[in-house]
């Protein structure tokens, strides 16, 4: 097959991109490095356990509006996937007894949080209130590519307020906004929480849009997640992709894009094997992208810039879990955030991300048993340079520590365990192709909300990214939103 794109990787950006451009008719081809699609957004199974690789808190699959990317990304090549909703998105255990269950309806959320903070009441009201204004302006146009004049002209006539409104949030972050309304320290640090369990920074580090997103959807179309596991996703995708007539071909690493006359015209895997197509789009990271797969090629100013302004995230410490269902006390929600110390919020080890997808999908594990998956942020350097025993060691004494910090929650979660698997920024690294195995880019600095992020194209004709190094960022719906308007600006160029 003659390919009209290539793309590298089967993430759900990459997935978007492809299933996207296949629904306009071109022929498109993804290569992917590992046995199945879906890279962070993976499964494995072991012992009739499922996994999910990455996290399971899944935005992106409400039926109302145009932000429910993930279920527009699955229409668009006609197949569909079961999701079930979670009624509450994240029950954190925070310094000072601040235990706190975000609701799925806005206004408990409002009364919860107000109990905490009563002489804040009105300021609380006002942050999240402004949030939604942010999410109505995403919610009322089709998120398409804003590198496509003629798409930009017709939604602003169109939509012109909602716009407007957009233009005014793109250079603001979430703590500047927070602290027009509220001045506790407490409750400012509990916003810091609020952004970092997604974004891994801080709310002064946070895009006001990303969290106009992310604080309003899990009110508005929710956290729902998918029958059958976070793996399920990927799997439909590549079915509606192979439907469309393009192709997915597994065990193909890319080892290098190949350009010829300024101009990516192709690919070759590890075995040397070429393959060519009109147009190249990497679903790798930036640092993958411009540092290996583009050994010859410099750096453009746009490129050094970006490379400037943001760093590599960390990557995280995972443990997978079987557990008795019995350890688990009646009404446990499926998101737990835990952390006892404000100060080593952001620190390895400080907060602590746990989810138990069993308790939306009984399916993923045995009878009478529960899956726990539990992660926290390390960095890779501290697992380099080990011998085996060595990284063992520190592989189970990591685990160790944190299994003590759940028994808190779950008094009696050593003696329920079935099954342990413990994952290093190794692991990330082997399993999904990423630099040092990081969950993405943040900023280094205190940058203007999103205005620095890079669009899909890049310096080099005929290339193209996509994914968490990409507008809007990190995030299953916003890596989706990357692929909408990868697929977007590509079938422009390609006339399609």
């Amino acid at each position: 097959m003659q390919s009209d794109v290539i793309v590298i990787g089967s993430g759900i950006g990459g997935l978007v991109t492809a299933t996207g451009l296949a629904a306009k008719g071109a022929k498109v081809l993804v290569l992917e490095r590992y046995l199945i699609p879906g890279g962070s957004a993976g499964y494995f199974e072991r012992q009739g356990y499922r996994f999910d690789v990455g996290a399971s808190m899944i935005f992106g699959f409400g039926q109302n509006g145009t932000t429910n990317l993930l279920t527009r990304a699955l229409q668009a090549v006609n197949v569909s996937l079961e999701a079930i909703p979670d009624p509450v998105q994240i029950h954190y255990h925070l310094p000072n007894g601040l235990n706190l269950k975000v609701d799925k309806v806005y206004e408990k959320f409002l009364q919860n949080l107000t109990a905490y903070f009563p002489n804040e009441s009105q300021g609380i009201r006002r942050f999240y209130d402004e949030c939604w204004k942010v999410f109505h302006c995403l919610n009322s146009m089709d998120l398409l590519s804003l590198e496509e004049p003629r798409y930009l002209m017709r939604v602003f006539f169109q939509h012109p307020l909602a716009c407007l409104g957009l233009v005014k949030y793109l250079p603001q972050n979430t703590g500047d906004i927070a602290r027009r309304y509220i001045k506790d320290p407490e409750l400012l640090k509990f916003l810091d929480m609020e952004c970092y369990c997604w974004s891994v920074v801080p709310a002064d580090m946070t895009p006001m849009i990303n969290a106009g997103m992310v604080f309003s959807d899990r009110h508005y179309g929710g956290v729902n997640y998918p029958k059958g596991g976070v793996g399920q996703i990927a799997q439909k995708l590549v079915e509606g992709l192979v439907k469309a007539g393009s192709q997915i071909q597994y065990q193909a690493r890319v080892t290098k894009i190949i350009i010829e006359n300024r101009r990516a015209v192709g690919v070759q895997l590890a075995n040397g094997e070429i393959h060519r197509a009109k147009r190249i789009v990497s679903n790798a990271t930036r640092w993958d992208t411009f540092q290996k797969l583009l050994t010859q090629e410099k750096f453009s100013i746009g490129e050094r810039n970006w490379q400037e302004r943001y760093q590599k995230s960390p990557s995280f410490l995972s443990l997978h879990m079987g557990v008795k269902a019995e350890v688990l006390p009646k009404h446990t929600e499926c998101h737990h955030i835990v952390l006892e110390n404000w100060e080593k919020m952001t620190e390895p080890e400080g907060t602590l991300f746990v989810s138990i997808p069993t308790l939306l999908d009984p399916d993923l594990a045995p009878a009478g048993h529960h899956i726990i998956h539990a992660f926290t942020p390390h960095w890779i350097d501290e697992w380099k340079g080990l011998s085996v025993k060595e990284y063992q060691v520190k592989k189970e004494e990591a685990a160790w520590r944190m299994i003590d910090r759940l028994e808190k929650i779950f008094p009696g979660l050593n003696a329920a365990l079935d099954y342990l698997e413990v994952g290093t920024p190794l692991t990330h690294r082997r399993f999904l192709g990423r630099q040092d195995g990081t969950y993405g880019p943040i900023p280094r600095r205190k940058l203007r909300g999103l205005l620095g992020m890079p669009f899909n194209r890049t310096s080099i004709p005929g290339l193209y990214c996509v994914g968490d190094s990409t507008f809007p960022g990190q995030g299953l719906n916003a890596v989706a939103f990357s692929g909408f308007a990868c697929a977007h600006r590509i079938a422009v160029d390609l006339g399609l």
